[in-house]
């Protein structure tokens, strides 16, 4: 299972964002979401959603193999993670985070509440 965006349909209102970090962290906190939306400025209204395809490029450069995949997602061992944030900088779409009040990068993992919380269907599930 992936999530899929339908950039046409979205309208930035980021309510996407906010569900995310309602979810993950307890807190309305868009910094704190992991996926991005990117305002294609000048053209007004014109929006791109970067979400987590879970291609496993942030797995494949842990030097400490910190991050695994468990059930086709791919997750953070928070014990493992030593913060070298070589998986951020690996992340094709940039949507592994990291923020200064978490101690470890921190990645989607698939809730889907980003899908619920979306009013014009701009983010939805495919399956692989």
């Amino acid at each position: 299972m992936q999530l899929r965006a339908i950039h046409e349909n979205c309208s930035g209102c980021r309510t996407c964002l906010l569900a995310c970090s309602i979810v993950n962290f307890r807190e309305t906190n868009p910094a704190k979401s992991v996926l991005r939306i990117e305002g294609l400025f000048p053209v007004p209204g014109v929006y791109r959603v970067q979400l987590c395809d879970q291609c496993g490029a942030c797995a494949e450069v842990c030097p400490v193999e910190a991050i695994s995949e468990i059930d086709g997602v791919y997750q953070v061992d928070k014990d493992l993670c030593t913060q070298c944030l070589e998986c951020v900088e690996a992340c094709p779409q940039g949507v592994m985070r990291t923020h200064p009040g978490v101690e470890t990068p921190f990645k989607c993992t698939l809730c889907l509440e980003c899908v619920e919380a979306c009013p014009r269907g701009a983010i939805l599930i495919a399956n692989c």
